[in-house]
């Protein structure tokens, strides 16, 4: 009996193995996915502290190991987040609402990376601030670094302000993919209904 047993267990364990590396194998394949022109994921929610940024930072490194080209993770919120510590940035340097005022369509990658701070696996960021309150960015700031960095990067994660903010509604409008992250509430599960009825409406 003991040795049946422990038979059952090794298949158990060895089928649940061989299943875990090929769902692993076949989310690598999706990530990895070559993209004709740069792709953006916007990550918002409806309030604070329902884990947006967690989330963003953990699609930028998944993205950041599994793909070849690079990744870069704009902060789009001059507030004082959180995102630069959870990526393990050293230093800070240039923001998005500093690269609003200085980055051109004739830039190069060189030039452009080095406004950037550099993270592992090949991904970038741009933060939201310096470690203090930064200057405001209106949506046409926005628009114009992301039209001009987009072309680089295989895939963009942006950690948006909360809605209904201007700039994570444009951020929302641009891009690809969205995700929204919602407070595990009753009151954050009827709000988020409101949100989902009003990103129906946005471009596929």
């Amino acid at each position: 009996f003991a040795a049946r047993a422990l038979r059952a267990v090794r298949r158990t364990v060895s089928s649940s193995a061989a299943r875990e590396v090929a769902e692993t194998t076949a989310v690598a394949e999706v990530l990895q996915q070559a993209v004709t022109t740069g792709r953006q994921i916007a990550v918002t929610s409806i309030r604070g502290g329902s884990g947006k940024t967690t989330v963003a930072a953990l699609l930028s490194t998944t993205y950041a190991h599994y793909r070849q080209d690079p990744v870069l993770v704009v902060e789009a919120d001059p507030a004082l987040g959180s995102l630069p510590l959870r990526l393990g940035a050293e230093s800070l340097r240039w923001t998005t609402g500093d690269l609003a005022g200085l980055v051109e369509p004739q830039m190069s990658l060189l030039d452009v990376t080095g406004y950037l701070v550099q993270l592992p696996d090949n991904a970038w960021l741009l933060p939201g601030s310096q470690g203090q309150v930064g200057a405001m960015l209106d949506t046409r700031g926005y628009e114009r670094v992301m039209v001009s960095l987009r072309r680089y990067f295989g895939v963009t994660v942006v950690d948006c302000e909360t809605l209904p903010a201007e700039v994570a509604r444009t951020a929302l409008s641009a891009a690809q993919a969205r995700v929204l992250t919602v407070p595990a509430t009753l009151e954050g599960l009827a709000s988020t209904h409101a949100v989902l009825e009003w990103m129906r409406g946005l471009p596929r």
